[in-house]
């Protein structure tokens, strides 16, 4: 983690520490660490998440349990934990990173589609919420991205070259997303002051509403 941090380190002031998004301990420890570092918090990005898939009478009940801890108890906790020292600031944020499975089910997707169905709600819950306080709450939904989560699990062993090839005919705009779509996306959902309750999706028209 340490080798992460110094490649980071030329885009400004980076830390890290051990969190465990489904440990209440641990995200306050988390948040009590950041802000002893960087003096305080203006911005909260849950975006912590693991995926699932098959078909539902064969479906685990320990992993259906595990993407709706991860997925969605874990924005539950770090919020929780992150409030007190969101309230201070002036400008302050929630991003939670939902998903476009999160507006469209897929089929054998019934867990990870539901836990990124709960995301979108409890961004609005939060957002109606915890505008008294000043605190934007928004959700950014992802198309495909290239990440272990497609090329590890739903397309395991396909390799690259075939990920790239079945983006290009399911994405109107020709390519996967990138990390560098996203945290754009990010960044605008964390300053922009007269957004809140959307769900912002970086899906290359994909999904369209």
């Amino acid at each position: 983690m340490q080798d992460v941090v110094g490649e980071l380190g030329e885009l400004g002031e980076i830390d890290y520490v051990p969190l465990d998004v489904t440990d209440d301990a641990s995200c306050q420890e988390a948040v009590a660490a950041t802000v002893a570092r960087f003096g305080s918090l203006d911005v909260l990005v849950n975006n912590a998440g693991v995926v699932g898939s098959g078909p539902v009478e064969d479906f685990e009940e320990m992993e259906w349990d595990r993407i709706f801890d991860v997925n969605v108890k874990g924005i539950f906790l770090m919020t929780r934990a992150a409030l007190p020292e969101l309230r201070k600031s002036r400008n302050a944020a929630i991003v939670n990173t939902a998903s476009v499975a999160g507006k469209r089910g897929s089929a054998r997707m019934g867990a990870y589609c539901g836990s990124k169905f709960a995301v979108i709600g409890m961004t609005q819950s939060f957002a109606q919420e915890f505008a008294s306080d000043g605190i934007r709450v928004n959700a950014l939904c992802p198309g495909i991205v290239g990440t272990a989560m497609w090329l590890d699990h739903l397309m395991r062993g396909q390799g690259e070259t075939a990920f790239e090839e079945r983006m290009a005919t399911m994405i109107p705009l020709g390519r996967p997303q990138t990390v560098e779509d996203m945290g754009e996306a990010a960044v605008y959902l964390a300053t922009a002051r007269n957004v809140t309750g959307v769900s912002h999706t970086v899906a290359g028209g994909m999904e369209m509403h």
